[in-house]
């Protein structure tokens, strides 16, 4: 099914409707075609989150696996089909209490490479007042390395029916590679629906 997305976002995820357990996600890529799937295993106690070709589920691009149980601070790896960890991304528990904050931390580093942070504190505290709140004001997320340099922007859509989050790309960072950040708008929408 071809799907139109807003001017400038590379990708568009939106939620799959009358899935009954997990969370599934279809990926969509700039002319409107599915690019990839989403799938979120249900009764798992670590969170699994996988990112296929298709909704075949043949041909596994990443998995995004929790390392702890709890999910307050949860750290997820980012990881190839053959192994290989694409990065870490950790959630800062306390502050995501008021405001989404999450590192991401390269192969190889402890310090985090980039931060993507909800828009503003304001309308962060205003969407966990109420759930009313989170409909009028959609969440927004930007992602800039630690040096400042913005990388990318996602934008959950105004939409009372089906989840749908863009996701715009600003600058190529040649450290951090473009499945990282298709990966976090996966674990964003994940989460708010686990949320809401």
């Amino acid at each position: 099914m071809a799907f139109t997305p807003h001017p400038g976002e590379r990708y568009t995820i939106r939620r799959k409707v009358l899935k009954i357990f997990g969370a599934a996600f279809h990926v969509y890529g700039p002319d409107g075609d599915v690019v990839a799937y989403c799938k979120q295993k249900a009764f798992k106690l670590r969170e699994d989150i996988r990112l296929y070709s298709d909704e075949s589920c043949s041909t596994e691009l990443l998995t995004m696996s929790a390392r702890q149980v709890i999910d307050f601070g949860v750290t997820f790896d980012v990881t190839l089909p053959d192994g290989a960890v694409l990065a870490t991304i950790r959630r800062k528990g306390l502050k995501s209490m008021f405001r989404d904050t999450w590192q991401i931390v390269l192969p190889g580093q402890t310090e985090p490479r980039a931060i993507l942070q909800e828009d503003s504190a304001w309308k962060a505290t205003l969407r966990r007042l109420h759930e009313g709140f989170s409909t009028l004001i959609p969440q927004q997320f930007h992602l800039r390395t630690t040096d400042g340099v913005h990388i990318a922007s996602l934008r959950q859509h105004f939409n009372l029916f089906v989840y749908r989050m863009g996701v715009s790309i600003e600058t190529d960072d040649p450290e951090i590679d473009e499945l990282v950040v298709l990966a976090l708008g996966c674990l964003i929408a994940a989460v708010e629906g686990r949320q809401g």
